[in-house]
């Protein structure tokens, strides 16, 4: 479960970050993993919590937005919804198709506290 590790990475920058900004404790974190970038959510979200454990984000609430992916035909220049890397352009058929989104994996937010205020970050 590679879910794990990744949590892992995200608690350890998330609580490197607002121990610089002096937070008392991390509220939230978002994030941004797209349909297409590998990780699966749930499992992400239970590893998160396990991973936060003993830390400032021990309590923060994890959200997790999930792009759909969207390729764009070389040939003709649709976009459209894709579920795989590989995908055939529903229009003209072609199989030149790039990737546009869905991919991304980023921290957007982390929501943290500092002497009873929150702060986004």
């Amino acid at each position: 479960m590679h879910e794990m590790s990744i949590a892992m990475s995200i608690v350890e920058s998330v609580v490197a970050h607002a121990q610089k900004e002096g937070a008392l404790r991390i509220s939230g974190v978002e994030l941004l993993v797209g349909k297409l970038a590998g990780i699966e959510a749930e499992s992400l979200k239970f590893c998160f919590s396990a991973a936060a454990a003993g830390t400032l984000a021990a309590k923060a609430l994890l959200v997790v937005e999930e792009p759909e992916g969207v390729g764009e035909c070389g040939e003709c220049g649709m976009r459209f919804q894709v579920t795989f890397y590989y995908a055939e352009c529903p229009k003209c058929r072609s199989l030149r198709i790039t990737i546009v989104s869905g991919e991304e994996f980023l921290i957007q937010s982390i929501t943290i506290e500092e002497e009873g205020e929150q702060e986004n970050v």
